[in-house]
This record gives structure tokens, C-alpha cells and sequence, in this order.
């Protein structure tokens, strides 16, 4: 049986998403490009041998558009021949790129697969593209009369689902930035980031970080998604979400070489991990931020593994109250759940979040010795991908 290998995953750091952000002045095409070229050399391979390279990207419009891993592939320097496509599947579109990749190579399609994801925030603000309720036709609008609601105010009604308050959701957060500093301090995001090119030298720490966190100045901070309208909507839910415990607009680019064992041992090449499963999720629509919970339970189900068996849990922070409710869902030991902090320290580049998480992932596992590590997120629309690796 084909086995499909991860041999290497990079990223860049981490941008604010908004003009002056680090990588602010990088297009979005340069940005991917100077990630997928590093990847290329520093693994040394011939790029002629790389099948398919499979991008995510959620704002595909203006500076995004127009299949933009195409676009940064061939900026990067691949031969013309090289295809590539751009996939979304919400924030969780670059790991399904990874996990379109790996399944190729499992199929017998690929030998050699690119998984990769990048978005600026910055230069493609969140609702360039049309959301929300510019989407929903006639047919979705009778299914589910009472609309779609943004992912903010979901990430208040899983909180109230799931019993959590405002110092649950910030002491959490504040946790994210304690074990991310700690984490950069150590120089345990050395192998995963690449420095990327930018006027006046080169960007290559995370700039979302924020080391001085503390509850009490995250506890000053106002709910977000609070109003009226969703007072009435939603009487009783506690408006625990604000900017501090939630992940920030950010740019970011990433991408992991896979290839199968075979192709990796006949190019002398020593793969990192192994992917073990893949699976994908729907959920409720409407509290939209839960799907991680049924994806876990269906790999851990099809793999025959219980959580105590997985040495490391990366659930996408794109809420405080995410991570939270899946761990009170699966009784998870915290101290195994984004170990080296999260999308709130780390950032949200939503497009290229997936193959980070990875990045992370990998290196914790190597860094401590662990086995398996067992990443999810959520997505928009009620959906979930989970994936399963095993360190080699």
C-alpha cells in the first residue's frame, strides 16, 4: 500500500493584516511565491518533479484572484509545466489543499504534490469578495429563514453552549500569547519560518505576538459583536467575544512538500511524518463554528485511536470559545492543545492557516518526541477538516 509523506513545511511569519503590517507591501502572488521557492530549494529537488501544486485562498478577488497559486508558482520559478490550482474550503482551505495533496499521492495520482495557502488581509480586506448575506439565494433562504449570522456572534453561542464566560475565553487567550512568546523566545519556530523579502530587510518573526498580554488589560476590552439586533435575535448570551480573544487579521503564506515514501527514499529525501487519515465534516450552519468536534470524533472513530493516544491536538483558534468547547467536548488535556500557541498569538492568515497549523504541529512533535498529532478547524458554513499524522 501507498504511504504519502510530509518531507517538509515552511511558513512565513506572521503580518498584521492591515496597512503597515510587515508584509503589507508584499502582493499576495510574491508572498506565496517567496514561500513555495523556499520550500523548493532548501529541500534541493528538481522543481520538474513537483506534479501539482494546491493552494488555498479564501478572498479570491482584486490582487487574489484569478487562480493565484498559478500565479505565485510560476512567480516562484516552477517550470511552465507545472499545474496548479486554487481550492477554498473557508479557513480551512489550505489544509484541504494538504489534504488533496496527500490523497493524490495515496491514489497513485501524484508522486511529488506542493500543498500550500497564503491571503493578505491586508491588500484583500475580508468581504472584497461577497459573504454572508450577499450568498444566500432563494432556495438556502427557505431552508433557513432566520439567515445566516456572522461567525462572531457563533462564537457566542457555542460559548454559551458550552458554559463559558468572559474569563474562561480571555484567560485562554492570554495563555495563546504566554506559550507563543515562550515559544519564539526558544527559537522553536526556527525551522518552520522563512524570511520573506520587504523594503528594508527581511520579515521573518511573527508579528501578532503579544507578550505583554495579561487578563486584566484583555478584560478592558469590549464584546465585538454585541448590538441590538442581536440582542433581540439572541437574548441571554453573555457577549464574551472581543478582539483579544479572538485571532487577528493577518498576512501569511505557507506550504508543505508530500510526496510518497517511495519517491522520498529514491531522492534520498527523510520524511518528517506520515499522514495517517483525513476526514471532513458538516455541522449546524448556524452555531458554524462547531464542526471540529463530529470531524474528530470520525478520525479517531476510523482510525481506531482514542485522544489519550494523540500526543498533540492543534484545533484552529479562530475563537477563544472553539478550542475551549472542543476540549470540554473531549475532556482533552490542555496542556497537549496548541502547545505552542495558537491562531490568536500566531495569527489567522485565513487562506494559509491550515498548512501552518501543520507547521507547528510537526515541530512540536519533533521537539518533544511525540508520535501522533491530530490538527482540526473550523470552518464557515458549519464545516470541519481533521487530519491525523504520525511523526517519522
Amino acid at each position: 500500500m501507498r504511504s504519502a509523506v510530509l518531507v517538509d513545511v515552511v511558513r512565513s511569519a506572521s503580518g498584521k493584516g492591515k496597512a503597515g503590517g510587515a508584509l503589507s507591501e508584499i502582493h499576495p502572488i510574491d508572498l506565496l511565491a517567496e514561500v513555495l521557492r523556499s520550500l523548493v530549494a532548501r529541500n534541493d529537488i528538481d522543481p520538474v518533479l513537483v506534479d501539482d501544486v494546491i493552494g488555498g485562498c479564501v478572498g479570491q478577488a482584486a490582487e487574489q484572484a484569478g487562480n493565484i497559486t498559478r500565479s505565485a508558482a510560476l512567480a516562484a520559478g516552477l517550470p511552465e509545466s507545472t499545474p496548479a490550482t486554487t481550492v477554498t474550503r473557508a479557513c480551512g482551505s489550505s489544509q484541504q489543499a494538504v489534504h488533496f495533496a496527500a490523497q493524490g499521492v495515496l491514489a497513485g495520482s501524484y508522486d511529488v504534490a506542493i500543498a500550500c495557502g497564503v491571503e493578505s488581509m491586508s491588500r484583500v480586506p475580508m468581504g472584497t469578495a461577497p459573504m454572508g448575506r450577499d450568498l444566500v439565494g432563494a432556495g438556502l433562504a427557505q431552508r433557513y429563514p432566520e439567515g445566516w449570522i456572522s461567525q462572531g456572534v457563533a462564537a457566542e453561542l457555542v460559548a454559551k453552549k458550552y458554559g463559558l464566560n468572559r474569563d474562561d475565553v480571555d484567560r485562554y487567550a492570554q495563555e495563546s500569547h504566554r506559550r507563543a512568546a515562550a515559544a519564539a523566545a526558544a527559537g522553536h519556530y526556527d525551522r518552520e519560518i522563512v524570511p520573506v523579502p520587504v523594503p528594508g530587510g527581511a520579515h521573518g518573526t511573527d508579528e501578532t505576538i503579544r507578550a505583554a498580554t495579561t487578563r486584566e488589560s484583555l478584560a478592558k476590552l469590549r464584546a465585538s459583536f454585541h448590538s441590538e439586533e442581536s440582542d433581540r435575535r439572541f437574548p441571554g448570551l453573555g457577549w464574551v467575544i472581543t478582539p483579544g480573544n479572538s485571532s487577528p487579521l493577518t498576512d501569511a503564506a505557507a506550504a508543505t512538500l508530500i510526496m510518497s515514501e517511495e519517491k522520498a527514499a529514491q531522492l534520498g529525501l527523510t520524511p518528517r511524518a506520515r499522514f495517517v487519515d483525513f476526514t471532513v465534516a458538516g455541522d449546524d450552519p448556524l452555531y458554524m463554528l462547531t464542526a471540529p468536534i463530529p470531524a474528530t470524533r470520525t478520525l479517531l472513530d476510523r482510525t481506531g485511536r482514542t485522544l489519550d493516544q494523540i500526543d498533540i491536538y492543534e484545533v484552529n483558534e479562530a475563537f477563544a470559545s472553539v478550542p475551549l468547547a472542543w476540549a470540554r467536548e473531549f475532556d482533552a488535556d490542555p496542556a497537549r492543545l496548541n502547545p505552542a500557541g495558537g491562531a490568536i498569538s500566531l495569527g489567522h492568515a485565513i487562506g494559509a492557516s491550515g498548512v501552518r497549523l501543520l507547521a507547528t504541529m510537526v515541530g512540536e512533535l519533533e521537539r518533544t518526541g511525540g508520535r501522533y498529532g491530530l490538527q482540526t478547524m473550523c470552518e464557515h458554513g458549519g464545516m470541519a477538516n481533521a487530519l491525523l499524522i504520525e511523526r517519522l
